[in-house]
């Protein structure tokens, strides 16, 4: 309950209010380029997040992996906007223990090293959920996994 005495209120994939999630990579992406189709699915969870309902976090992995695209094509001004947006949120960096539950998450749901990246570190920040487009952490447990509808 808040003060006040008003229930929690419900958000964008059952979270509730003040929860702080990490967000995976395709998400951002499709927010960052405006993507007609895959955007909008994960509009509410932005909104959310800018009207401070929730707080949304990113891996350092998600930031290099959002990078890459910019830099690949040459483009180093949206590079530096794409880094300036990003950095309006919680970044969390790659450290130790990430890396030996990654293994762990790796060897337990045989998921790609990105992939066993993300959860841990949801996992290690005490993430709400993990969201996501990305269908290969279906079989993951203790770790909502919200994937845009």
């Amino acid at each position: 309950m808040k003060s006040g005495g008003r229930r929690q209120q419900i958000e964008w994939g059952g979270l509730p209010e003040g929860a702080t999630v990490l967000v995976d990579t395709a998400p951002w992406i499709y927010l960052l380029q405006d993507h007609p189709v895959f955007a909008p699915r994960f509009e509410g969870l932005f909104a959310a997040a800018e009207a401070g309902r929730v707080e949304l976090a990113l891996s350092t992995v998600t930031l290099a992996e959002i990078l890459t695209g910019p830099y690949k094509a040459g483009e180093l001004a949206l590079a530096k906007r794409y880094e300036k947006a990003l950095n309006t949120y919680q970044i969390v960096p790659f450290s130790a223990s990430v890396s030996i539950q990654a293994a762990q998450m790796r060897a337990q749901y045989s998921l790609k090293l990105p992939d066993a990246i993300q959860v841990a570190t949801a996992l290690d920040m005490g993430a709400a959920a993990l969201v996501t487009h990305d269908r290969d952490f279906g079989n993951v447990r203790g770790l909502p996994i919200l994937i845009g509808a």
